[in-house]
């Protein structure tokens, strides 16, 4: 089930939230979870149990792990391989086997019959989130819940169950026990639920058609390529950012703060600076879990930079079994790495804020083409299109699509480089402010209803 849909909208939303609500204080985990049952296994019901699989295992490791003790570190550790084992485990299967069966069958001369696995959605995600309860638990920064429902409650919650914020167990703690949501949470919900609603449709949604013409196009010029690159920036931050507000929105329609995953990132002026504000959740999930243990910046300067590299190539392959995303960690680690050995400002970093802002922007973007194509060889005739090998071209042919599409590039542009973003457009809750986004909003609805469904892009990963 996705946010953007009738069957959410006014099936699964009238019918949950008041039964919610309803519901005794003890057993409002017990309704949020059954129903976020509901919401993963609407697709594919068997992938809940991989779900419930994982929780148990972790469940069950934490509850080993106890409370710190010197006497039973070895088992501690034990405890904790188990989890970080069948994690990743699930994770490496679902996610790299079709990628390293392929290969081998490309390699070797004594090809494997397989049957492609099929990924389940948001599969990262809730892998993450489980995992890191059990590290916090390792290190004593939780203590290891009692009870079974709140973890699979917090593990399974739907509204950022498939494409994040990664919501860590501490955050949410004390609201698993007990919480309250008031007038102005709900308020503040409605608003984060429908700014995001109306960025995924409006936006997103109305770029992809440019985009999806641009990179599959055979040899395509030098317009295209770029309209399609940078339609893509535009559009997979709305997507995520649009999907992100959602959650958030939802989160505290629940009684739930989930924290800030995006803060106006495109005006960042180096690469260093870009990703404290893209994607935190993950961001700060890498930095926490992978550079700190790979060593931080604890053993020097050479060996925080080559742990930087590590981080970024294990997080782009974290978004998928192809070898572009392990060329778009690669090409991000470059970047954090040079920044690194200049003091953490970037190599323009004497240039105006506008020239900063732009070329960071232009660096992002030519990453964004590593993360659009799914193979080598469409990435190689992307940059030859970049590069105007192929001529200079025109804009895709897209219809009665293409004023939408070119209108939801340039607001898209405006509103990422010039507005509010959407917590502090809530902040602020102007009645002309609230008046605007509910009509923006009814009108999304609208789309939606008449329009084919375009799925999340970060569902895939």
């Amino acid at each position: 089930m996705v946010f953007v849909s009738f069957v959410f909208l006014f099936w699964f939303l009238p019918v949950l939230l008041p039964l919610y609500c309803a519901a005794p204080v003890r057993w409002r985990n017990v309704a949020l979870t059954l129903g976020s049952f509901a919401f993963y296994g609407w697709w594919r019901p068997q992938y809940v149990l991989l779900m419930l699989v994982s929780v148990l295992i972790d469940y069950v490791a934490a509850r080993a792990m106890g409370a710190p003790d010197p006497a039973r570190a070895g088992r501690r550790r034990a405890w904790l391989l188990v989890s970080v084992v069948a994690n990743l485990g699930l994770l490496g299967w679902f996610k790299y086997a079709n990628l390293l069966v392929g290969t081998w069958n490309v390699a070797a001369p004594w090809p494997i019959a397989w049957e492609e696995v099929l990924l389940p959605v948001g599969i990262s995600f809730f892998t993450f989130q489980s995992m890191s309860y059990t590290i916090d638990v390792h290190r004593g920064d939780v203590r290891p819940t009692r009870s079974l429902p709140d973890l699979l409650c917090f593990v399974s919650m739907f509204p950022q169950l498939v494409a994040g914020p990664i919501v860590r167990y501490r955050d949410v703690e004390q609201a698993l026990r007990r919480r309250t949501t008031t007038l102005l949470m709900a308020s503040d919900g409605v608003l984060l639920f429908a700014m995001g609603f109306a960025k995924k449709v409006l936006i997103a949604d109305a770029v992809a058609p440019l985009v999806d013409a641009a990179f599959a196009a055979d040899s395509p010029g030098f317009v295209a390529a770029w309209a399609g690159a940078l339609g893509y920036s535009v559009q997979l931050y709305f997507d995520f950012s649009g999907y992100s507000d959602m959650a958030i929105g939802l989160g505290l329609l629940l009684g739930f703060r989930f924290p800030e995953n995006f803060r106006s990132p495109y005006r960042a002026r180096s690469i260093t600076e870009l990703w404290r504000r893209w994607h935190i959740s993950l961001s700060t999930w890498l930095r926490d879990y992978l550079y700190v243990p790979l060593g931080g910046n604890r053993r020097g300067e050479g060996r925080a930079q080559l742990n930087v590299a590590i981080t970024m190539l294990l997080g782009g392959l974290w978004h998928g079994a192809s070898w572009t995303f392990l060329l778009w960690g690669a090409w991000h680690g470059l970047f954090l790495v040079l920044e690194r050995r200049l003091g953490k400002v970037s190599p323009y970093g004497r240039l105006p804020t506008a020239v900063q802002v732009a070329v960071t922007f232009l660096i992002w973007t030519l990453g964004m083409v590593l993360f659009r194509c799914h193979t080598l060889p469409e990435l190689a005739d992307t940059a030859v299109g970049l590069c105007g090998v192929n001529g200079i071209g025109a804009l895709p042919a897209l219809g009665q699509k293409q004023p939408f599409a070119l209108g939801g590039l340039v607001l898209g542009c405006v509103i990422a480089f010039a507005a509010p973003r959407s917590a502090q457009l809530v902040q602020r809750c102007q009645p002309l402010v609230m008046l605007g986004v509910l009509l923006v909003f009814l009108l999304a609805v609208c789309q939606v209803l008449a329009a084919d469904y375009v799925p999340f892009i970060y569902f895939q990963f």
